[in-house]
């Protein structure tokens, strides 16, 4: 397993539809003050010059705080930028292609939302699975929530750490309490926010009393 647990505790993915006129490097920082511990770079804009230019940058900052950076979907840009790894969605590359370019030591995560879909992501080589999205989300309109009953039996189902990801906010956090994820993936409620680093510092503190 490249990833530790407790890394996935609080994983922000990035969105640039609120940068409220500041860039995303300084968004991003914001949520690394705030005690993001893992970062997914998400671009579905941007050409891949610039997206890699991006990510050589962030790189760089996540580094600084000692947090992985993970890029969304793009396998090549993860390998080009030296990122820690990539996550990869179900309609997207094979994560064994994955592992082909990317090599034993960077992180793959999958995104699943059936046990079959864990299981299998799990033999396939994934060191995390993405499982949602658990309330109702406006970044991804079409996604039917995920059942918590089902979240609690892909849980059951794989040894490797699972993260709950979609419309997660400080509202609703408490209701994942007792899913046995290894963290919440969180776009809208650090991104979305004035005030990114105490949006951060307030989820991070109310899942980690879900865990005590």
């Amino acid at each position: 397993m490249n990833c530790r647990k407790e890394q996935l505790l609080l994983y922000a993915v990035t969105d640039r539809s609120w940068l409220k006129g500041e860039t995303l490097y300084s968004r991003i920082e914001e949520a690394l003050k705030g005690g993001v511990t893992f970062l997914q770079l998400r671009e579905k804009h941007l050409s891949e010059d610039e997206f890699l230019k991006e990510a050589i940058e962030v790189k760089k900052l996540c580094a600084s705080y000692h947090v992985p950076l993970i890029i969304n979907d793009n396998v090549k840009i993860a390998q080009k930028s030296g990122a820690d790894g990539v996550h990869v969605g179900a309609c997207d590359m094979d994560i064994g292609e994955a592992r082909k370019i990317l090599g034993k030591d960077k992180i793959i995560g999958a995104s699943a939302r059936t046990v079959e879909q864990a299981k299998a992501a799990q033999a396939a080589g994934a060191d995390y699975l993405g499982c949602g999205a658990v309330f109702p989300t406006g970044t991804k309109g079409d996604a039917k929530p995920l059942d918590h009953e089902v979240l609690k039996e892909i849980c059951d189902s794989v040894e490797i750490p699972v993260v709950a990801i979609g419309g997660i906010t400080k509202e609703n956090v408490r209701q994942l309490k007792g899913c046995k994820i290894n963290g919440i993936a969180v776009v809208s409620g650090i991104f979305a926010q004035d005030d990114i680093r105490a949006a951060a510092e307030e989820l991070k503190r109310i899942w980690k009393q879900q865990e005590e």
